[in-house]
């Protein structure tokens, strides 16, 4: 058990059995001025919730003993914890195991492996939702920062230069980072139900955000194109470029 570094930081709990995976997001959830309180073990983690009332948990569903869902469920049963936002690990990526984490009491799932940086821009969306007085006015991923109240954007230090339509695109996606949507779910969210607007023109939007962050021409592209399903924003290790993508959402 790791010890609790209040300062009115935003205190983080996690739930996790595999030692390198906690010494990692302790390392980087605390870079990013987080105090962290870890557990590998279910029992511990209800009680350690009761004493020290963290702002989020980041629970994995294999636990020994206790599994994550039903510390999950735990956690929704106590009055005086049951509004605290729950993050849900696991290495189960289908979607009957997404829907199971969820239905426990999760607000949001992950499916490992996934990035340091993914988790923290996880972690800010659900306080943007569930918990507004904790949000901040930035969103941050990979080096991207957008100034939500100057209405501004930058990648590495750098100027982004983006229209309005482009920086509420790329608001959208930093807010739900490793998620796909579709076209249509991107007209909806980002446009408005109530605004015809033919699904090509997300394609085009989307080319021109790309162009934008690649303000150099040496950036690498963190606009995935998932063929048949629609985009996802994530991070993309190997430093490649996805080309004619106008095509590869249908």
């Amino acid at each position: 058990m790791a010890t609790n570094k209040s300062d009115g930081k935003t205190k983080v709990l996690i739930v996790e059995d595999e030692v390198a995976i906690v010494t990692l997001l302790r390392y980087n959830l605390e870079k990013e001025g987080f105090a962290v309180i870890a557990t590998g073990n279910g029992e511990e983690a209800v009680e350690l919730v009761k004493e020290h009332r963290p702002d989020i948990i980041v629970l994995d569903w294999m636990l020994p003993g206790m599994t994550g869902v039903e510390v999950c469920k735990q956690i929704r049963w106590d009055n005086n914890v049951k509004n605290t936002p729950i993050i849900m690990l696991s290495a189960r990526g289908e979607e009957g195991d997404r829907i199971r984490g969820l239905d426990s009491g999760a607000d949001d799932y992950m499916v490992k492996p996934f990035s340091p940086s993914e988790l923290i821009s996880r972690i800010r969306a659900v306080f943007r939702r569930i918990r507004p007085s904790l949000s901040e006015k930035t969103l941050e991923f990979s080096g991207i920062v957008m100034d939500l109240t100057g209405h501004k954007a930058t990648r590495d230090g750098n100027d982004v230069h983006l229209s309005p339509t482009e920086f509420s695109l790329l608001k959208y996606l930093m807010e739900h980072p490793g998620r796909v949507f579709s076209r249509e779910q991107l007209l909806d969210s980002v446009w408005g139900h109530d605004i015809y607007v033919e699904l090509r023109t997300v394609d085009v939007h989307i080319r021109r955000l790309r162009k934008a962050l690649n303000y150099d021409g040496k950036q690498p592209d963190l606009v995935r194109t998932v063929r048949s399903a629609g985009y996802a924003l994530e991070e993309n290790p190997d430093g490649a470029n996805y080309k004619n993508d106008e095509a590869e959402a249908e």
